[in-house]
């Protein structure tokens, strides 16, 4: 049983949202709040250590009321029970989208081609801490028994940033271990990587599900040769790890059966990180961290399949970048994380949202005529300060913006943590108020909305919730959009492009291209 198909812009809630937009685009955030003074409660939601304020929107309750009815039209619940249950709901893959399942609790029966896959996945969850506690205490060892002391994950997009963004997210709580990242087939990143080690005691994570990803073997093969001809080791076995579903080409590359972490179809790359591609993470932040990791996100899946919409943070988030992506034409969304560690966590959020909603056809096959996805980018504050937020203030577009905090520090550093927080604090103030002054130059119109996620403290659980949110907020903006967010067609026309050009290099041929690529490819070949 598939999602509906049905185009939210045909439907009455949608008609009903377009005449409430034409009623209250015109009035300020700040009227709102003089209008309801208890404003800032109502209009926020808790899961547990972390609250959604998004009191700062140029909604009102019944903008709300008429989104909830829009869910009731399209039947938006029996959406969210077939994303759960394991229903084929990426459709145009003939896939079920199961990686909640990868964090659930284990008592759970969830079946997939009428087999129960629960069991699989606690035996993957028990193969990787244990693993992962081996290496971090030392009893496994590399050749020649030695300990290991780094670790490097090699592969690209969702087996690189979620595993990347997570390590770099939770280094406060990092084991002995060194994780290192080696994703692009510039080659002088991974001989970068590879000349502050030493072979014997580096442990490589291959991660392909297929096996074949051109950056991924690419850099596996560079890996594999500085790792026999350095140390002249002949035997890759006990330091090559491989996450992969094509066990033949992992055996064949040389890694041994035991040291292969199974992928499966029904979970996409850019949300993969909760299995066998957060290897590298449970090496990092060791198992006990790992699994707060994944009761986080899970209990964030609870909050979003049982919660109302009023209530509902990742849905009300959906929701509200609807709202502007749709009525308001705000095309882009800014994610501004308060805490230097979640520097990657934009970018993340980027590959998942913009490779899930960036579509143009819509479920049914038709090409839509109305928005897809939102352009999502951000930076860390305060140095986004410093860099665009002169735009966010002051520039003729409008960019509603996602503020994330913490309440409490991870270090005692409590005076940099009051400043900090101020920014925090007093920045989305500022985009909504604004500022009157005489002088053109330092008026501030103000109007600019903001939604604010203050979270108690940076911790492996409350980050399973974090990004558990985003995850179920980009479900919802494809289910109501009447996209299919969980295939990327989009990716591959460039990829079969490359591997044309890529013989025109070999041959130094210039042949079937425009004239704007031969004229490059020759000014190529002549500085080579």
């Amino acid at each position: 049983m598939s999602l509906n198909h049905k185009n939210p812009t045909l439907t009455d809630s949608w008609k009903k949202l377009k005449q409430h937009f034409n009623q209250i685009s015109k009035q300020k955030i700040e009227d709102h709040f003089q209008i309801n003074q208890n404003r800032g409660k109502e209009f926020s939601s808790n899961c547990n250590e972390i609250l959604f304020d998004y009191s700062k929107n140029k909604i009102n309750k019944e903008t709300i009321n008429l989104f909830n009815d829009l869910l009731t039209e399209i039947n938006f619940s029996d959406s969210v029970k077939k994303y759960f249950n394991g229903n084929n709901i990426n459709e145009t893959e003939s896939r079920s989208v199961l990686h909640t399942a990868l964090r659930a609790k284990g008592t759970e029966k969830i079946f997939v081609n009428g087999e129960n896959i629960i069991p699989e996945i606690l035996l993957l969850r028990k193969k990787m801490m244990v693993f992962s506690d081996q290496v971090i205490s030392g009893s496994y060892k590399g050749i020649q028994e030695t300990k290991i002391t780094d670790v490097v994950n090699i592969g690209i997009g969702g087996s690189d940033l979620g595993p990347s963004m997570v390590c770099e997210s939770l280094s406060h709580y990092k084991t002995r271990l060194n994780v290192h990242f080696v994703n692009n087939v510039d080659g002088d990143q991974i001989h970068e990587v590879l000349k502050k080690l030493s072979p014997s005691s580096t442990l490589f994570i291959v991660v392909s599900k297929t096996f074949t990803t051109v950056e991924t073997i690419t850099n596996a093969h560079i890996a594999k040769e500085w790792f026999e001809s350095n140390g002249e080791y002949k035997d890759i076995s006990k330091n090559f790890i491989a996450v992969s579903s094509n066990a033949i080409a992992v055996k064949e590359f040389g890694i041994h059966d035991s040291n292969i972490f199974p992928m499966w179809d029904w979970v996409g790359g850019r949300f993969s990180l909760w299995g066998s591609v957060g290897l590298a993470i449970n090496l990092f932040i060791g198992s006990k961290n790992f699994n707060d990791l994944l009761i986080g996100a899970n209990e964030m899946d609870d909050h979003f399949s049982s919660e109302p919409l009023t209530k509902n943070i990742p849905l009300l988030a959906a929701c509200i970048n609807i709202w502007y992506n749709n009525f308001f034409d705000y095309e882009t969304h800014a994610i501004i994380p308060y805490n230097q560690n979640l520097k990657s966590f934009p970018a993340y959020l980027q590959q998942a949202s913009m490779e899930s909603n960036g579509k143009q056809t819509s479920r049914s096959g038709e090409l839509i005529d109305y928005e897809s996805g939102s352009i999502i980018w951000g930076e860390a504050g305060t140095n986004a300060q410093h860099s665009f937020f002169q735009l966010l203030h002051q520039g003729t577009k409008i960019i509603p913006c996602d503020f994330i905090g913490f309440s409490n520090p991870l270090n005692n550093n409590i005076k940099s943590h009051q400043i900090l927080m101020a920014n925090f604090f007093a920045q989305t103030k500022a985009l909504m108020n604004g500022k009157k002054d005489q002088n053109a130059h330092k008026h501030f119109k103000g109007d600019r909305p903001t939604n604010t996620i203050l979270i108690n403290k940076l911790t492996p659980k409350n980050l399973g919730s974090l990004i558990a949110l985003y995850e179920h907020k980009i479900f919802s903006v494809g289910v109501i959009l009447n996209l299919f967010s969980f295939d990327q067609f989009g990716v591959e026309l460039g990829k079969k492009l490359a591997n044309d050009i890529l013989k025109n290099i070999e041959e130094k041929s210039i042949t079937n291209n425009d004239s704007s690529t031969q004229n490059l490819l020759n000014k190529f070949f002549d500085s080579i």
